[in-house]
């Protein structure tokens, strides 16, 4: 691990569970940090802000700050910010809601630019009808990222890509998607740890978004066994990590 100058980090299922972080995983941060190795949490999942997340991080026993946390409601913004999109029909969190109103994003279901699906756990029948429509009239369909399911301590629940599956079964449009596995992802978190992708680590608990964003963009994808993933998978998936641990525990060694 001597050659790999920093580490992008999944949150759900990797760094913690719920409200409980997973053993080791705090350590490992720190051990990172004193060893002068850069952090940077890299999550699909945009229900919180990067504010959020942080407040989050530190109560559960991390040292991080809002700019320590990228996330893809984050890098959705960024790619509507290039495209002049001032307008949007939104499924997400009332979180997602403040930060796309505060980047000047106009919320509408009348003559929106985009429609954009992400982590919403207040979807409603009546959104997804509204979205349906809009998809069905040509209004260009964006999903934030593609995971199908967020685990929790309770297990795992439906998050966007089950969302984007029910708009595409219904009008035939498939989303473009934004978030882990897209190099547009990759290439951005690198610039923000500042390390070209041959010193970058991904290490996550999904093979079909953090570790196809690692082996496709030239980084070292190391998998945990503590969220969605189980060995079973791993046998079947024509994904393959670099290297499997059963948690972040595991690396605490190897950081120094």
């Amino acid at each position: 691990m001597g050659t790999i100058g920093g580490f992008l980090l999944d949150l759900d299922g990797t760094c913690y569970l719920g409200e409980r972080a997973i053993p080791g995983a705090p350590e490992f941060v720190a051990r990172c940090r004193s060893a002068g190795k850069r952090i940077l949490w890299v999550t699909n999942n945009c229900s919180r802000s990067a504010s959020e997340y942080a407040a989050k991080l530190q109560r559960l026993g991390f040292t991080a700050t809002p700019g320590d946390v990228f996330t893809s409601g984050e890098a959705t913004l960024q790619l509507l910010r290039r495209e002049a999109v001032d307008r949007v029909y939104l499924l997400g969190t009332p979180s997602l809601e403040r930060e796309f109103r505060h980047a000047g994003i106009a919320l509408t279901a009348e003559d929106p630019q985009r429609l954009v699906a992400a982590f919403d756990l207040g979807v409603t029948y009546e959104k997804l009808r509204v979205a349906c429509r809009l998809a069905r009239a040509g209004v260009p369909f964006i999903a934030t990222h593609p995971d199908l399911n967020c685990p929790t301590e309770e297990g795992s629940i439906p998050d966007c890509g089950a969302i984007c599956a029910f708009i595409t079964a219904a009008t035939g449009v498939s989303p473009r998607v934004v978030g882990k596995p897209h190099s547009g992802m990759a290439e951005a978190a690198a610039r923000r740890l500042g390390l070209p992708p041959e010193r970058v680590a991904m290490v996550g608990d999904r093979l079909y978004t953090d570790i196809r964003m690692a082996v496709e963009n030239r980084m070292t994808g190391i998998l945990v066994l503590t969220g969605e993933t189980t060995r079973a998978d791993l046998a079947s998936s024509p994904v393959q990590p670099h290297r499997v641990v059963e948690s972040l525990a595991d690396l605490l060694g190897e950081e120094r």
